[in-house]
């Protein structure tokens, strides 16, 4: 059942993608700067679906955009490209906007206690908001002071190839690891007994998924088990660190190349893809959460050395 539903997930993928990219193609309708329809619809699908599951919606994003084209025009002059390049950047960011509504919406309880928290009435909330600033830290301050490096020389598919193939045997090896051992260590089976410490941790571990094709929610996930947090709970602190991680990371691309991004695509394909990241959001956070809470985290390493294998096979032969 495991593989056959690593086969589908990985069909899906490539058949969504490419059948948008066979459309767009296929038009007659000249070239222009908007992005179409389909590719939006594509691009929030894919986003919504990846985020929350570590599997890195960064390298699903980049690999959708090769695979359909974007941002890849070569009649442009070579600042033309890097324009274009700023504001597909920029609109794959943007549309994260859908998968943090969609995860506000599913925990608004956790977040109201949150609020509550900062207001004084609730303890336990004003812990949570703590050990979650605590852990969007470290993201914030190195991801500000390396992003253009980052961006330079690691945003590209070979880079998220070797990093979806790593991180798949890390998820596999941790996983066989605990099925093995009985010894696992669980100290904390709930957020609210999680310490700002482990928080950090957590943090420091967040950085490492700026290699695009890592997966923010695997290493925030990964690291939360390893110190100490059982699976559910690990996940449901990813979910609330993501959503202030990606929330200000949109608002920084917003503020930044939002101009460039708006010159380039119009309104609408913005408003598409931000609808379908929630719509795909909401169902792939119910799935997981409902999908860990009996299984483990292996059918996504099988996931992720599949599509390795296989994107460094269509790289390796000129096929995208």
């Amino acid at each position: 059942m495991r593989k056959y539903t690593v086969f589908l997930l990985l069909t899906a993928f490539f058949v969504i993608v490419s059948s948008a990219h066979i459309a767009c193609s296929e038009s007659t309708v000249p070239a222009k700067k908007e992005m179409s329809i389909g590719q939006a619809i594509v691009l929030g699908i894919v986003e919504g679906v990846t985020e929350y599951l570590p599997v890195s919606s960064t390298g699903h994003l980049l690999l959708a955009e090769k695979i359909m084209g974007i941002g890849e025009n070569k009649t442009l002059s070579a600042s033309e490209q890097e324009r274009d390049k700023e504001a597909v950047d920029a609109y794959t960011i943007c549309i994260q906007a859908g998968a943090i509504i969609a995860v506000l919406g599913l925990y608004f309880r956790r977040v109201l206690q949150m609020l509550q928290g900062l207001l004084g009435r609730s303890p336990e909330g004003l812990r949570l908001f703590i050990n979650v600033a605590v852990g969007f830290l470290p993201a914030a301050v190195i991801g500000l002071l390396f992003n253009k490096i980052i961006k330079a020389y690691l945003f590209g598919p070979w880079p998220v190839v070797i990093a979806w193939l790593v991180g798949g045997l890390a998820i596999l090896a941790v996983s066989f690891r605990r099925q093995r051992s009985t010894r696992i260590q669980q100290t904390v089976g709930t957020l609210d007994g999680l310490h700002w410490k482990m928080a950090l941790i957590i943090g420091f571990a967040q950085c490492i998924a700026m290699w695009p094709g890592v997966s923010r929610s695997l290493v925030t996930i990964v690291g939360g088990v390893l110190v100490g947090l059982s699976l559910p709970a690990a996940v449901e602190y990813s979910f609330l660190l993501g959503v202030v991680t990606l929330g200000a990371a949109t608002a920084y691309d917003a503020l930044k190349h939002g101009q460039i991004m708006v010159q380039t695509f119009d309104a609408q394909s913005l408003a598409i893809g931000v609808f379908f990241a929630f719509i795909a959001a909401v169902v792939s956070v119910k799935w997981m959460v409902s999908y860990l809470n009996r299984h483990g985290l292996a059918i996504f390493g099988y996931y992720r050395v599949a599509l390795a294998l296989i994107t460094a096979v269509l790289l390796a032969t000129n096929v995208i």
